[in-house]
C-alpha cells in the first residue's frame, strides 16, 4: 500500500516497482536520456500447490493482491480461510502460494475448468457464456456520500501512485472515506489488480463507510469484484461500460463515472448520493 509520492534520485537505478532504462526523446534523437519503466511479472496464484491463475502485474504489494482476489472472485468469504502465504520469486516471474482451509480448496477445485487459461481480461478461458457472471447478493444501503467531499479525494489519489508518478504507467484505487479522505491505497500496472490489492488491504482495516476511487474506467469486473466484497458505491475518473452499469444496478451498487473535479456521472442507484 502506498502513502506519498516517491522522489527520483538520479543515481538509482531501480526501485520497487521500477527500473530504469535508455529511451530516446523525439526533440532529440541523437542523445539517449534515462527514463523509468513500471515492471510488469507474471504473478502465479498457487492454492494449496496447484496453480489457480497467472496475472501480469507490478511486483509490489502481492499479498494483499492474493488476499483480494482470494475475496473478489469469491475463493473465500473472509480472510481468515487462508492460513499461510508465501511469495516464492522464479526465474519466470513470482509464485503465491496460498494455503487454503479444506473447505475452501476442494470448492475451488469444483470451479478451476471455468477458470482454466484466464488472465486479466476478466473472460480467457471461461468456456460458456452462462460463466462469466457471478451470482452476487443485493447489496444493502448502509452507505451515503455527499459528492461536495468527492474532489478532495481526487487530488490526492495521485499521492497513492508513486510509480505512477514516476512512469505515467499504473492505475489506482483507493478507499475514500465519507468526508474525503484517502484512507488507503494501492496501484498496478493492471486497474483490476490495483482494485483487487485495495480489497485485500481493505478486508485487514476497520474501514467500512465510503467508498471506492479508481483512477480508470468501470467495466463489468470492476463492479463485479467491488460487490463481491461489500462495496456499495464505485467511483470512477473515467467512463463506465454498458455490461458494468447492467451489474451495477442488478447488485445495487452505486457506480459514478467521469469523476472528475466538479464533475460526475452516476449511473446507478443515485440514492446514496448527496
Amino acid at each position: 500500500m502506498k502513502a506519498k509520492g516517491q522522489e527520483t534520485h538520479s543515481n538509482v537505478s531501480e526501485i520497487s516497482g521500477a527500473t530504469q532504462a535508455q529511451v530516446w526523446q523525439r526533440r532529440e534523437l541523437a542523445q539517449a536520456e534515462q527514463d523509468w519503466l513500471a515492471q510488469e511479472v507474471p504473478v502465479a496464484l498457487v492454492y494449496n500447490g496447484i496453480s489457480h491463475v497467472v496475472m501480469m502485474a507490478t511486483p509490489n504489494d502481492l499479498n494483499a493482491f492474493a488476499l483480494g482476489f482470494s475475496l473478489s472472485e469469491g475463493i473465500i468469504e473472509k480472510p481468515e480461510e487462508i492460513y499461510g502465504m508465501d511469495i516464492v520469486p522464479g526465474c519466470n516471474g513470482i509464485e503465491v502460494q496460498i494455503e487454503l482451509s479444506s473447505r475452501r480448496f476442494m470448492a475451488l477445485k469444483e470451479q478451476r475448468r471455468a477458470m482454466a487459461g484466464r488472465t486479466g481480461c476478466g473472460v480467457c478461458g471461461v468456456e460458456q457464456l452462462d460463466q462469466i457472471g457471478k451470482p452476487l447478493t443485493p447489496l444493502p444501503f448502509s452507505q451515503t456520500f455527499d459528492l461536495a467531499q468527492l474532489d478532495a479525494g481526487l487530488a490526492q489519489l495521485r499521492d497513492y501512485q508513486p510509480i505512477g508518478n514516476l512512469t505515467g504507467c499504473t492505475h489506482a484505487a483507493a478507499w475514500m472515506s465519507p468526508q474525503g479522505e484517502l484512507q488507503g491505497g494501492c496501484e498496478d500496472v493492471g486497474r483490476h489488480v490495483a482494485l483487487d490489492k485495495l480489497l485485500g488491504w481493505r478486508s485487514q482495516q476497520a474501514w467500512q463507510q465510503g467508498a471506492v476511487l479508481v483512477s480508470s474506467r468501470a467495466s463489468y469486473e470492476m463492479v463485479q469484484k467491488s460487490a463481491m466484497c461489500g462495496v456499495e458505491i464505485l467511483f470512477a475518473v473515467s467512463a463506465a461500460t454498458q455490461l458494468a452499469v447492467e451489474v451495477a444496478q442488478r447488485c445495487n451498487l452505486t457506480l459514478v463515472g467521469f469523476s472528475k473535479p466538479g464533475r460526475a456521472t452516476v449511473y446507478s442507484h443515485p440514492q446514496r448520493l448527496r
